[in-house]
C-alpha cells in the first residue's frame, strides 16, 4: 500500500512541546522502532547508492550542470564561509545561502582564489552563487570533513579534519583566509551590512554515485543533494511544497525545518490523519501507522516525541 514516509530532524527537537490529541493517539497506537542515529543513517535507509556513502558535493554538483559535466572527477563542496573569533576559539556563524551570496560576490572574489587551488592542481568555480565546488582528480584522497550541519555554530577547531591527507587543506585553508582578509570586497559587503566572506568550508567530497534507487518513486526536499540523487536515480524530485499538494508513496524531507511546532501541526498531524504514513526521525526513532491500528484501543496516547 502506499505509503507517506517523512524524514524529520532529531525527536529530541520537539521536546517540551505537547502533541495535539489525534496525533499522540495515533502515535500511541503505531508501530515504534529504533534504528541507528544520524542523518547519515537516515538517508541510508531511504537511498541506496552504490557504491554507498552520500557524495554530496557530487549530487550537487549534476544538479548544478548536469549529470555528463558531473562524472569523471572527484567533487569536493568549497562554500563561502564567515568565522568569527571568539574568546575560546573561532566559531562558524553562516555559510552558503545565509551569507545573502550573490553573483557580484562571486566575480568578485573567486577571481583571487582560483590561484590558490590551481597551484595545488585543483580548480575552483562557483555554478550557483552559494554553491562552490573543487574538481580533483577522481580518486583524490581526502580527509573528513565536518558537513555545514554538523559544524554551524560550533568551534571550527574541533570540526578540523585529522591525519596526514588534512595537511594540504589546512595549509590552503590558511592561505585563502589571508587572500579574503584583504579582499576590498569584503569591505563593501560590510557597508552593505553584510558579514564578510572570510573562509571557504570543505565537505561532501566523492565522486558521483554510479546508480541511486529510493524507498518510494516521488521525493521531496529542500536539500540540493537529495535532489541531486534524485535526478540520478530517474526518480520525481521536487521542492518542498505545502501538506496538501502531497501525493502519497513519496519521501518527504524535512531535516531541514526549523520551526518543531510547525512540523507538527502541518507535517506530523495531518500525515497521521491519512492513515497509512512514517516518520522516521535522525535520532533513529520512527513511527509506522497504519488505518488498522484505531482497534487498538488499549494502548495509551504518546505523551511527547521525546518520551
Amino acid at each position: 500500500m502506499a505509503r507517506l514516509t517523512l524524514l524529520l530532524p532529531v525527536a529530541s527537537r520537539f521536546a517540551g512541546i505537547a502533541l495535539p490529541p489525534a496525533l499522540a493517539k495515533a502515535l500511541g497506537r503505531a508501530d515504534r522502532r529504533q534504528a541507528d542515529p544520524g542523518e547519515p543513517e537516515l538517508l541510508a535507509r531511504h537511498f541506496d547508492l552504490r557504491p554507498r556513502g552520500w557524495p554530496a558535493a557530487a549530487m550537487t554538483r549534476l544538479l548544478d550542470a548536469g549529470e555528463g559535466e558531473a562524472r569523471g572527477a572527484t567533487w569536493l563542496r568549497a562554500d563561502p564561509a564567515h568565522i568569527r573569533p571568539d574568546i575560546n576559539g573561532a566559531r562558524l556563524l553562516g555559510i552558503g545561502a545565509n551569507l545573502g551570496m550573490d553573483q557580484a560576490d562571486v566575480d568578485a572574489l573567486l577571481p583571487a582564489l582560483r590561484p590558490l587551488f590551481g597551484d595545488a592542481g585543483f580548480a575552483l568555480d562557483a555554478p550557483h552563487p552559494t554553491r562552490w565546488y573543487l574538481r580533483l582528480q577522481a580518486g583524490t584522497p581526502l580527509p573528513a570533513f565536518a558537513s555545514p550541519d554538523q559544524a554551524l555554530g560550533d568551534d571550527v577547531f574541533d570540526h578540523a579534519p585529522r591525519g596526514d591527507a588534512a595537511r594540504r587543506w589546512r595549509a590552503l585553508e590558511s592561505e585563502l583566509q589571508i587572500t579574503l582578509h584583504n579582499h576590498p570586497h569584503n569591505a563593501a559587503r560590510l557597508a552593505s551590512g553584510r558579514v564578510p566572506v572570510n573562509a571557504l568550508w570543505f565537505w561532501g567530497g566523492g565522486n558521483l554515485p554510479d546508480a541511486v534507487s529510493a524507498t518510494a518513486p516521488t521525493v521531496y526536499s529542500d536539500d540540493p543533494a537529495v535532489l541531486g540523487a534524485a535526478r540520478l536515480g530517474k526518480l520525481q524530485g521536487m521542492p518542498l511544497p505545502v501538506f496538501d499538494q502531497i501525493e502519497s508513496d513519496a519521501l518527504v524531507d524535512l531535516r531541514g525545518q526549523r520551526d518543531a511546532r510547525a512540523l507538527l501541526e502541518r507535517w506530523l498531524a495531518p500525515a497521521a490523519a491519512r492513515g497509512e504514513a512514517a516518520f522516521d526521525f535522525a535520532d533513529g526513532v520512527s513511527f509506522a501507522l497504519s488505518s488498522s491500528q484505531r482497534w487498538r484501543i488499549w494502548r495509551r496516547p504518546l505523551p511527547a516525541l521525546s518520551a
